[in-house]
């Protein structure tokens, strides 16, 4: 399996990139297309290591304050190069650079699955239960129209069952209150499109209707719907509150001398908390409704998100969820699939 990551736009440069790729070599085996600075690269990267991947040389990238509509000039990017390796062969592409210029290049050169409207980010977010709640759209489409969130359901339903392995997940929408009439305009057209759906219709134990914001972390769903403008600020603020947790209880820790054999005691149970709230453990965002795996990390991850992120994208390709997407979107009589690009 021939996994294409882009080296360049972290915001913690190269190294965790690298040492990203060979914690993952360590356990997976696949091929690492590493691109980006080569001589930055080389620094970096051991002989054991150099036997074992391929760099690509690229020293050009789209810098964050840059347009996204800039990587579409820019061949010679790392991005641009990157995404026609991915599809001209490679199975899955990894990216902590410019998350806007990799979802347009990714639509652009390898097209929608047919019958999406648009492909939507999703993050795993923390919860009290085993399993995970499945965000999205959080962050690609901030403003949407009720099909999209239609399509956000069905992405989110398939990469939840094939991808995280969950059995009989469970779909809602985001909303302001549970019942049936609670909403925006959005929010009530999307339910009643969802709702009708045949994937869900034909098992209604599956779309459970409005949910709440506080209904994300007690898993009362595992897939959970919204447009991209307010996905995107569940997120971050999720991000937020978590760090806030964990400095109060750093600061609570080194004032107070009973709160250090408190922690002491409970480091098991502090290391599971990390554990549920840092963005590493998940990875990345893959982005869903393209035919191929892409998978955006966060701009500064650290060696152990860009580990998670490649093993999210070799699950992806394992378990053939992009066809599997296609399958459940055939019954969508919607317009035809955009074609790639060169």
């Amino acid at each position: 399996m021939k996994i294409v990551v882009d080296m360049m736009g972290a915001d913690l440069g190269v190294l965790p990139i690298i040492e990203g790729v060979s914690k993952a070599l360590a356990s997976r085996a696949f091929e690492p297309i590493l691109v980006g600075d080569a001589k930055k690269a080389k620094a970096f990267i051991s002989k054991d290591l150099a036997s074992k991947v391929e760099v690509i040389d690229c020293p050009d990238f789209i810098r964050m304050e840059e347009q996204a509509t800039e990587a579409l000039k820019r061949k010679e990017a790392s991005i641009f190069v990157g995404m026609d390796i991915l599809k001209n062969g490679a199975d899955a592409l990894v990216s902590a650079g410019h998350s806007g210029a990799t979802m347009g290049l990714a639509t652009l050169k390898l097209g929608r699955i047919k019958g999406v409207s648009r492909p939507a980010l999703c993050t795993l977010m923390p919860s009290v239960g085993k399993r995970a709640s499945l965000c999205l759209d959080v962050g690609a489409n901030t403003d949407c129209k009720a099909e999209y969130l239609l399509d956000f359901a069905i992405l989110g339903y398939e990469y939840a069952k094939s991808v995280l392995g969950y059995d009989n997940p469970t779909v809602g929408i985001l909303a302001n209150g549970e019942e049936d009439s609670k909403g925006d305009s959005l929010t009530k057209e999307a339910f009643k499109l969802i709702h009708d759906y045949p994937l869900f219709a034909e098992n209604t134990s599956i779309f459970k209707g409005n949910v709440e914001g506080n209904d994300i972390f007690v898993n009362s769903v595992d897939v959970v719907v919204c447009d991209g403008f307010v996905g995107n600020i569940v997120l971050k603020t999720t991000e937020g509150v978590a760090s806030a947790i964990g400095s109060i209880f750093k600061t609570t820790i080194k004032e107070h001398f009973s709160a250090k054999i408190g922690a002491f005691l409970l480091k098991e149970a502090f290391d599971t908390l990390k554990q549920k709230t840092d963005y590493a453990e998940y990875g990345g965002a893959p982005l869903l409704g393209v035919n191929k795996a892409v998978v955006i990390s966060h701009g500064k991850s650290n060696a152990r998100a860009i580990e998670c992120a490649i093993y999210q994208a070799i699950r992806a390709k394992e378990s053939g969820v992009a066809q599997k997407m296609a399958q459940a979107f055939s019954h969508k009589n919607v317009g035809t699939q955009s074609p790639p690009v060169s």
